[in-house]
Order: structure tokens, then C-alpha cells, then sequence
């Protein structure tokens, strides 16, 4: 035994000091004696690190000083559920000497901390929930179950689909290609964004499948229906027996497309982005949650407002008649071009998707379908345009423009993402119409945005912008972005940093990792977590040097417009870090 347990001290020197610190290679160790008896705990406050020895003693209750947090010195327990529970450890005492076994935490860590997570978004503690990522992470738990624990969560306390909801999915889609730590970053911003909406938020009421079955068609018609006539629980109920019946993806994504679709650009394109954003969750996390997840998708479809509500989209040119009327052609020229093989001209169909006359946006949409545009070949294209007005997003604009142009962006590439779920599907490859209509609404909404391009932003790189007044090396490349998000104002020269980086051949993984990195150091509003995920997908479905590019540096000057801010909540993740490695954070106190 005296190979796992260290001297502390003698009980005598205990009693007469009443407590002491036992320091070594491990994290140090406040030994208590109280009452006759022995306890040894971290003694580092687990709120924020304060040294505990300098804390009092009052009938079992040990009181940190520095925030008031109280703790029970037995188990360790604190009775301030913002501050956590302190870590405690073995004690024993033999001839008059005590020995400790400095080894801290939990018999079943995984277990333990993930109640942890739990508690922490049940009660939106930020730094419980860091160090309840920290733990699982620590204990061997895949980014994705984390992710899986926070989305249900939401969904069992979420009477709808919220911005936290798909910031969680956002960052989820984006762990694969970030490095460790800003993998714990995006993990706990993910949960602790869907805390948030949880706090105070109505717990939904269950709700079951009808007992019949309905065929699909049917299914889709009565979902149409009751999202027109704004019937959330008959949408519900409807829903959920389209899922008992048929739980597959593109069966799913035909269903609420269809009724998503029947409003123009819904809630300024979020009400789509959502029923996406949930649809790549359930690929993230499992299909089988379909049931608990898909319904909260339901209150915000069925209350969304459409476009075709909207002035701005009748005058000067009805764009809503317009793009009911190409629709149906649209959906037979689609089903005439698929057979006459691969079709290439994406990058020039985007630019034709730029111009300032209504009628000649949907005729190059439907002239391309009659040429042998796929809808996933539309989607790509849609969203480049839409990329390129955030790209050349106009300095003489305000700043709440920026917003107009995202959401167009994010929408278009729901729009795409949409269809390729649908189109890779062999039994749902002819249920064109509802996403279709999704084409030329996006197509529209670029249109009408086009006022945000004059004049255009110049692209760096372009017209003459060589960037040799920028460094070249990669690293030194990425330290400059990283250095320009630390200030304000520097929409154009992010841009051109990211612009020399992918001139220079430096791989684009490195580039968008920074830009992750860049964005997960920020209290970022809701946008910022959209856009880098649709850029970053958007530029993986490229193999074009020029559109990536425009793609990428849509998304930084995007970020960078909105950079820096207060950063609160890498303050909070970093003191979880630091506890959950055992540093000291105050010295000398």
C-alpha cells in the first residue's frame, strides 16, 4: 500500500493546524480535520481554482471565499450547482501518520461526467458543461456521442427547433478536420448554445403516431395541408407516422420539403436550413432518433412566414408568379437533360445567376436543366452565386446587410444539400418539384439581393492584386489571419490573407482549420457557426481553384465583418482545461 499512498503529515500537526496542503508532483492536497475526522480534497475550487485552504469550516460545510461556492467535505458535493463538486481522495491514517493517495476523479469517469453534461445544460452552467465535455473527452467518449447527448437533450426539452439546435450540428459536421482542442471548443459551444434555448424554454409534449398508415402521397398532402392552415399538432402526428412507416432519409426529406417549399423563402431562408441542419444531425447521430428529433422541426415550419407575404418580392417584378410559373417547366426539362450525360458550365451558370433582370436568372436555370444540369449540378451552382454576392459583399453597405446576404447563401446550400439527399436516393430520384421550387426560390432571392454588389467588393487576387506584399509561408500565413480577426475592420485583409494562402498551394485544410479556429475563440452570434460550415461544404464540392477560392473568401470576409468579440466563453473552456489538467491558476494567493 505504501507504494500508492504519500505522506502528508502527522494527525498531531493536522489537529493542531486544523487543515494542511499537501503539495508534490500531483495537483495539491488540502487535508481538513473536522469534527474527528479526515478529509482530503483538491484544493483547487472547482468553479474557478481559488486556493480552498484559505476557505473556512462550519459544521461540515467547507465555503470558498472567492465566489461564496459551499461544498460538503464529506463527499465533496457542492451545494451550488454552478460551482461543481470537488475532487476528492483516499486518506488514511497509521501510527499517528497520514498518507493520502493523490489520484482524483471518478471510479466510472465516462458515466460520471457524462450526468455531468447533463446537469450542466439541464441548469445552463457554462463551466460544468466545459468540464463535463473535458471529462468525456478525457475518458475515451467519440466527439459524435457527445454530440448525440447534447441533440437529444435539446430535443427532449425543446418544443422546436432552435439556432442552438443547428449550431451543435454545424460544429458536429466541422470536428472531423479540426484538431483536438478546438474540437473540445466546438463540442462545448454546441451544447452549451443548445443550454441556452433550453433555459426556461416549455418541455415539449409527446406525441404518438397515427394507429393507421397512410400511403406516402397521402401522407405528404396532409402534411402540405396542415402547414398551410398553420395546424401544428395535426403536422405532428402526421410527421411521426410518416417516420413508423418509412424511417429512410430521402422518404423523410420529400415529405417536409414538399410542405417546407410551399412557403417562398420561409423566415428569410432559416425555416429549410432547419429541416436540413436536422436531417444532418440524424446522419451524425443515428436515424433511429428520428422520433424524438424531426418533431421539433414542425413549430417553426408550420409558423414560418413566406416570402410571398413580402412587398419586396412582388415589386418591381412579381418574382413569386415568376417562379411559380417555371416550375413545372423546370421539372421537365430536368427529367429531358438527365440523359444527355455529365454537364460541366457550374461556374458560368453561377454568373448568370448574378444579373439584374428577373426573367433572364430563371431562363438560365431552366436553360441549364434543358442542357443536362442535374439538380445536384443546380444546387452547386445556386450556391456559388449565392457565395459570390457574400464574397463581393459592397463596403458602402451597413452592416446588418451582411445578414441578407447570408442568409440567401445558407439557404441555397440547404437547397443543394437537399437535393442531393433526395437525388441519390434510387425510389425518391424523380421527386423533383418541392426542392425544385427551392432552386428558383434561392435563384430570386440572389436577385434580389444583387444591390448589395454595387459597386462589387474587388476580389484579392484579381484585377491586378498580386499579394506579394503578404507573407508566403503557411504558418506565417495563418498567424497574420489569426492576428487580423484580433482586430476590427479587417474584412479586405483577411480576405487576401486567405486568398495568398490557396495562391501560394498551401493545403485548404490548413486555411479552414485557422478560420474554425479564429471563429471558435469568439462568442459568435448564430450566422457566423452557419456560415463557416456551408462555406466549408460548399468548397469541398469544387474541384475548381477559382470558386473555392471565391467560396472561401466569402466566408472570411463574413467572419472577419464580425470579429473580434467579447470572448467570455474561451475564458470559460480554457478554465475547465485548466482544472481538468490540474493547474494551479492562482499562485501565491
Amino acid at each position: 500500500m505504501s507504494d500508492e499512498l504519500q505522506y502528508a503529515g502527522t494527525l498531531d500537526e493536522l489537529k493542531r493546524r486544523g487543515r494542511l496542503v499537501v503539495r508534490g508532483s500531483h495537483r495539491p492536497i488540502l487535508l481538513i480535520h473536522d469534527r474527528d475526522r479526515i478529509f482530503a480534497l483538491d484544493n483547487r475550487c472547482p468553479h474557478m481554482g481559488f486556493p480552498l485552504e484559505q476557505g473556512s469550516v462550519e459544521d461540515g460545510i467547507l465555503t470558498c471565499h472567492w465566489h461564496h461556492a459551499r461544498f460538503d467535505l464529506a463527499s465533496g458535493c457542492t451545494f451550488d450547482l454552478w460551482a461543481d463538486e470537488v475532487p476528492t481522495c483516499p486518506v488514511v491514517v497509521r501510527g499517528g501518520e497520514i498518507w493520502v493517495k493523490p489520484q482524483f476523479g471518478p471510479a466510472e469517469p465516462a458515466a460520471y461526467w457524462r450526468l455531468r453534461l447533463q446537469d450542466g445544460m439541464a441548469h445552463n452552467l457554462g463551466l460544468v458543461i466545459a468540464k463535463a465535455v473535458q471529462g468525456q473527452l478525457a475518458a475515451g467518449i467519440a466527439p459524435l456521442e457527445i454530440v448525440a447527448q447534447a441533440a437529444l437533450f435539446g430535443a427532449e426539452h425543446l418544443d422546436g427547433w432552435t439556432s442552438g439546435m443547428t449550431i451543435l450540428t454545424a460544429l458536429a459536421n466541422l470536428i472531423a478536420m479540426l484538431p483536438k482542442p478546438d474540437a473540445y471548443l466546438a463540442l462545448f459551444h454546441g451544447a452549451r448554445h443548445v443550454a441556452r434555448d433550453c433555459d426556461g424554454a416549455t418541455t415539449p409534449r409527446k406525441r404518438s403516431a397515427l394507429a393507421s398508415r397512410p400511403d406516402a402521397s397521402t401522407l405528404k398532402r396532409w402534411l402540405r395541408h396542415w402547414s398551410a392552415v398553420r395546424h401544428a399538432e395535426a403536422a405532428m402526428r402526421t410527421l411521426l407516422t410518416a417516420i413508423a412507416a418509412d424511417a429512410r432519409s430521402p422518404a423523410i426529406a420529400d415529405l417536409l420539403f414538399a410542405a417546407e417549399t410551399d412557403r417562398v423563402f420561409a423566415d428569410g431562408g432559416h425555416s429549410l436550413d432547419f429541416i436540413n441542419k436536422a436531417f444532418e444531425c440524424l446522419d451524425l447521430i443515428g436515424w433511429q432518433h428520428a422520433g424524438v428529433l424531426l418533431p421539433g422541426i414542425v413549430g417553426p415550419l408550420v409558423a414560418a412566414r413566406g416570402a410571398e407575404e413580402s412587398t419586396e418580392w412582388r415589386q418591381p417584378a412579381d418574382l413569386i408568379a415568376l417562379c411559380n410559373q417555371a416550375a413545372s417547366e423546370l421539372s421537365a426539362q430536368l427529367g429531358l437533360g438527365g440523359a444527355r450525360g455529365p454537364w460541366s458550365r457550374h461556374a458560368e451558370l453561377a454568373e448568370a445567376l448574378l444579373s439584374a433582370d428577373a426573367q433572364g436568372v430563371v431562363a438560365a436555370v431552366i436553360s441549364a436543366a434543358r442542357d443536362g444540369a442535374s439538380g445536384d449540378d443546380l444546387g452547386r451552382s445556386l450556391s456559388y452565386a449565392a457565395a459570390l454576392r457574400v464574397a463581393r459583399f459592397g463596403g458602402a453597405n451597413e452592416h446588418g446587410d451582411w445578414e441578407s446576404a447570408h442568409h440567401v447563401f445558407t439557404y441555397c446550400n440547404a437547397v443543394h444539400q437537399g437535393l442531393k439527399r433526395i437525388g441519390n436516393d434510387p425510389e425518391r430520384a424523380g421527386e423533383w418539384v418541392a426542392l425544385l421550387r427551392g432552386i428558383l426560390h434561392g435563384a430570386a432571392a440572389i436577385y434580389l439581393i444583387r444591390y448589395l454588389n454595387v459597386p462589387p467588393a474587388r476580389l484579392p487576387g484579381e484585377c491586378g492584386d498580386r499579394l506579394d506584399d503578404l507573407p508566403a509561408g503557411a504558418d506565417e500565413i495563418r498567424a497574420a489571419l489569426l492576428e487580423a480577426f484580433d482586430r476590427q475592420h479587417q474584412v479586405e485583409a483577411a480576405a487576401r490573407l486567405v486568398a495568398r494562402h490557396l495562391a501560394m498551394g498551401h493545403a485548404p485544410e490548413l486555411i479552414i482549420s485557422t478560420l474554425a479556429h479564429a471563429l471558435l475563440r469568439e462568442d459568435a452570434g448564430f450566422h457566423a457557426y452557419q456560415m463557416l460550415e456551408a462555406g466549408a461544404r460548399q468548397f469541398h464540392e469544387w474541384a475548381d481553384v477559382r470558386a473555392r477560392r471565391h467560396i472561401l473568401i466569402a466566408v472570411t470576409r463574413y467572419l472577419a465583418a464580425h470579429s473580434p468579440t467579447e470572448r467570455s466563453w474561451l475564458q470559460t473552456a480554457t478554465i475547465a482545461e485548466r482544472l481538468a489538467r490540474g493547474d494551479q491558476l492562482y499562485e501565491n494567493v
